[in-house]
């Protein structure tokens, strides 16, 4: 997806720009038909009249085309391509997807739950504009959470669990080389939440990735905070650095590494 829209005549509403983020294809009716046992390519859209009884149905139903526009739409908030501040409508971006407004407005209200997108009333939904305050408190409250979980875990965990972390640490490394924010942000995530998972609490993991992934939204202005693909590669450096001090058992080490961590956040 490009970022913006282009204002469709009298609308007030960002229209389409050629598609470039990709969901796979919706399968026809005769795709249906060569696949009877419920094997199939793509995934499948809403009801359409025709279709084959419901024991010919595909396993994968809508439910899974919203799942796809969700991840969509998330990756194309953390690479800057929904501008924050403009308005984009359900039907234009579900004529971008190649898919119908129903799951793309069903995985724009989960965003507006997530506090990504609000809902604009008979046009569509405004990227939520962020600056640098609200990045900080994230930064703090991530801080406040992971902090002294991770130092806890530090004296408590097995030197072999930590260990088992590594090819997390590296995936970070090597989705930072890529210079794209989207894919280090996937990465990034993965193992901040392998970390935390050590601890054996479930809602602990749960909230901290949802306030890692708000803490990944760009600013006002489109502005992606620590953008350049040397920053990305020094984030991603402190992983493994981490990680080693962690196998070491230098406690002292891993609390200037986590702390100085959340604060360049």
């Amino acid at each position: 997806m490009t970022q913006g829209a282009q204002d469709s005549p009298g609308s007030g509403v960002p229209a389409a720009r050629p598609r470039t983020l990709h969901v796979p294809q919706q399968p026809t009716a005769a795709d249906v038909d060569r696949h009877e046992t419920g094997r199939h390519e793509g995934v499948r859209g809403e009801h359409t009249h025709g279709e084959r009884p419901a024991e010919r149905r595909p396993v994968v139903q809508r439910a899974s085309v919203r799942g796809q526009i969700l991840d969509a739409l998330r990756t194309a908030l953390v690479a800057g391509e929904l501008t924050p501040g403009e308005v984009y409508s359900a039907p234009a971006l579900g004529e971008r997807f190649g898919v119908s407004a129903t799951p793309v407005r069903e995985a724009m209200q989960q965003l507006a739950l997530e506090g990504a997108v609000e809902v604009v009333p008979n046009r569509g939904f405004r990227v939520v504009v962020r600056d640098a305050r609200e990045l900080a408190e994230l930064a703090e409250v991530r801080a406040l959470i992971e902090v002294p979980v991770v130092l806890r875990l530090a004296r408590v965990v097995p030197v072999e669990r930590w260990a088992q972390l590594r090819p997390l640490a590296e995936a970070t490394v090597r989705a930072a080389a890529t210079g794209c924010r989207a894919t280090y942000a996937e990465s990034d995530r993965a193992f901040h939440r392998a970390v935390l998972a050590l601890s054996g609490n479930a809602q602990l993991v749960r909230i901290a990735d949802d306030l890692h992934r708000r803490a990944q939204w760009p600013l006002a202005g489109g502005r992606l905070g620590r953008l350049g693909h040397a920053d990305l590669l020094a984030d991603a450096s402190e992983h493994t650095t981490l990680l080693d001090a962690l196998v070491a058992g230098d406690l002292d080490v891993v609390r200037a590494l986590v702390e100085e961590h959340f604060t360049g956040a």
